[in-house]
């Protein structure tokens, strides 16, 4: 789930309560967690989200972009993920070095980061700091392109190419996630393509293309600025109208239609690469963050594979001794979800033996269900992780300004915090029938040279990079 990120629990009753006191108690759930926070929008379309926190000196600013990945075409991919980096290379008023200089420089932290579905860019700093902090933001949302000249945007480019080969191209597994995304969704689907792009696309990419994607998105209108920590918003009203109420709103952003992926039989594939060991992946397509189903099958992953005693990791990694590691995950975007297992074998063991405990084990569930201990501590877990996520301001900030842009209401998590603590052993059982069925993707990373390892090697097609750094192609059988 993205926003209550893990699961949660409390929960002693909660699978076997009333409806009346199942409902006392997710309106408990929600009143357990709450985020004190003033909400207004500016006429040019900015949402302000403030939280004043008074127990640190300290000030979280997240300027969340509702634009990444999913809103590039085939051919023009990797722009969101550009701009990241290019957004810290200087702007009209703030000249390259000046944003490190009054964030590391006293004390403080910023950084950034692209998804599929956000682009966010935020600061932590001591609370006197704010006010600049809202000057760089303002003027790198306004004024970027007044620094963006072909030489920068060349070397900016150059710097995300390398960061393809170093973090994906040249790093054990890495590749794997591409291909799957782009083994479970159609090639003009924007989740199948990864969000750093194609080295391909990055080649081609010119300032000018960049620069149109710039003014579609990054605009008053498409964005949410949140505030928590030390500080008075009084202040921080003021200094939001000087610096970003004269912006212009920005285009009328069109989202693009994106359906959740749907295979109606298994695909196998194989992929050799620079590894020593090999791994297994099952995928299936599920659903996004804002479906109902969702909670549930954030709770299933963590019965399957949240503890050491959780039944995948039991079977696999304690009582077999066939895994060193076993990972189950509801990987879920705004519009798309999958399940994931991925799981490494000890020396010894084989993927396709990894793979048929795997599917007893889950069969096992989708008959029997889960116990309620079971639920119990899946869903603890997932409240502990939740909770602590929440400890310092920025986790904070990020956690408003989500639930702001997805939901419309910066309070949103406290209903997802709800749902989630009210999951049962018959939802987790539902979601497991409906989705862990015949349609998914099976993917065995394999040592180059030995397509023997995977998992039924006879079945699986190999999957070879593209020479051109573009997607991915499937040799035939």
């Amino acid at each position: 789930m993205r926003f209550v990120r893990a699961p949660l629990a409390i929960l002693a009753a909660a699978a076997i309560a009333t409806p009346a006191a199942a409902q006392r108690q997710q309106t408990r759930a929600g009143d357990a967690i709450r985020i004190a926070n003033e909400t207004y929008t500016l006429p040019n379309g900015l949402t302000v989200v403030l939280a004043p926190e008074h127990s640190t000196p300290t000030v979280a600013v997240s300027m969340w972009y509702h634009v990444g990945s999913k809103n590039e075409v085939p051919g023009r991919t990797g722009f969101a993920h550009m701009f990241e980096h290019v957004m810290f290379t200087g702007s009209g008023n703030v000249p390259y070095g000046v944003h490190d200089r009054l964030t590391e420089g006293v004390g403080g932290q910023n950084n950034g980061f692209t998804t599929n579905d956000e682009t966010v860019y935020w600061e932590t700093v001591p609370s006197n700091y704010l006010e600049p902090m809202l000057w760089i933001e303002a003027d790198r949302m306004g004024f970027l392109l007044d620094k963006l000249d072909s030489a920068k945007f060349v070397a900016q480019r150059d710097v995300v190419q390398n960061e393809r080969r170093q973090s994906y191209d040249n790093q054990p597994y890495s590749r794997a996630p591409e291909i799957i995304t782009s083994a479970i969704y159609p090639s003009t689907n924007p989740y199948s393509w990864p969000t750093v792009g194609y080295m391909s696309d990055l080649r081609q990419a010119t300032v000018d293309d960049v620069k149109m994607f710039f003014r579609s998105y990054y605009a008053p209108g498409n964005a949410t600025l949140a505030i928590v920590g030390d500080f008075s918003p009084a202040d921080a009203k003021r200094w939001i109208t000087k610096y970003f109420g004269g912006l212009p709103r920005g285009k009328t952003v069109t989202r693009p239609a994106a359906r959740p992926g749907a295979l109606t039989r298994e695909k196998r594939l194989v992929f050799e690469d620079r590894v020593q060991v090999p791994r297994l992946y099952v995928v299936w397509p599920t659903v996004g963050a804002k479906a109902a189903d969702n909670y549930a099958l954030d709770a299933l992953a963590s019965v399957l594979a949240g503890s050491r005693t959780a039944r995948l990791t039991k079977a696999l990694v304690y009582d077999r001794q066939s895994a060193a590691s076993a990972l189950a995950l509801q990987q879920n975007r705004e519009d798309v979800g999958e399940f994931v297992f991925m799981m490494t074998p000890r020396p010894g063991h084989t993927l396709a033996e990894l793979e048929a405990t795997t599917d007893s084990v889950v069969e096992r569930l989708k008959h029997e269900g889960p116990t309620t201990d079971e639920v119990q501590r899946a869903l603890a877990g997932i409240e502990f992780a939740f909770v602590q996520g929440l400890e310092g301001n920025l986790g904070k900030a990020m956690l408003l300004s989500s639930s702001q842009a997805y939901f419309g209401d910066p309070s949103h998590y406290r209903i997802e915090y709800a749902k989630l603590k009210a999951v049962t052993a018959a939802d987790i059982k539902r979601v497991a029938n409906t989705y862990l069925g015949p349609g998914r993707v099976v993917l065995s990373v394999v040592p180059e040279g030995k397509t023997d390892l995977a998992s039924k090697p006879e079945a699986s097609t190999r999957v070879v990079p593209s020479p051109s750094g573009g997607p991915y192609t499937m040799e035939s059988r």
